[in-house]
């Protein structure tokens, strides 16, 4: 790819982009962590999977103000018009397009060229270990969601079957669940490596919640006439 492909690409990227949680920085560590997954993919088309990273959350903004819409649908509909406009060649749009579509973990189209499974598998391990738990509570404060729902009895939920959205509940809907989903060897094994850092997190957050409605309604009870 030339550097002034690069930069005109980025430049789109940039433009789009808007919401803290899935801001510039994640596109970066997406790229990067693209790049690093096809070092062990050597039949990936480098070309196609820079463009895909550089543009695969550009529809966000559309989604943000209205969350009916799927990002990852209104991404590859902007990045076909885009790369079309600037001349990049049809069959190469498609194929990036294509990527775009399918690298949503709540999308059912799965990805099938490698570029494909390798941005999927980028995308999702940014959501893996430590940062995924980070990035997740950026986007929760952002749009208000708390931490966590009480069920029935005044007890903390942990999650499991939730109607409203919580950090707890974005949990085992979804963190918990990305690990056994990804398509390349290199994304699982770098997958792996994050997986207790989220699994410690998560359970000391809900031992510090839960203890805390346990003993402190108890007492509150004993002190009540």
């Amino acid at each position: 790819m030339k550097q002034e492909q690069y930069i005109c690409i980025e430049n789109e990227m940039l433009r789009c982009m808007r919401d803290s949680a899935h801001d510039r920085e994640h596109v970066y560590r997406v790229l990067y962590t693209a790049l690093m997954i096809a070092e062990t993919e050597p039949e990936a088309d480098r070309d196609i999977l820079i463009t895909a990273s550089l543009l695969h959350d550009i529809g966000r903004k559309e989604q943000f103000e209205n969350p009916a819409l799927c990002h990852a649908a209104v991404g590859a509909k902007k990045a076909e018009t885009f790369l079309l406009e600037k001349g990049f060649a049809p069959d190469f749009t498609e194929k990036v397009c294509a990527a775009i579509l399918s690298h949503r973990f709540r999308k059912n189209a799965s990805p099938e060229s490698i570029e494909a499974k390798i941005l999927f598998d980028a995308d999702k391990l940014d959501a893996c270990g430590a940062l995924g738990i980070a990035r997740t509570l950026v986007y929760k404060g952002a749009v208000e969601d708390p931490l966590y729902s009480l069920l029935p009895d005044g007890s903390v939920s942990d999650g499991t079957g939730d109607e409203f959205p919580s950090f707890f509940q974005e949990y085992k809907f979804k963190l918990e669940k990305l690990y056994d989903r990804f398509y390349t060897k290199k994304g699982r094994e770098m997958a792996e490596e994050r997986r207790a850092a989220a699994i410690s997190f998560y359970r000391d957050l809900f031992g510090e919640v839960s203890a805390a409605y346990i003993t402190g309604r108890d007492l509150l009870q004993n002190h009540i006439k």
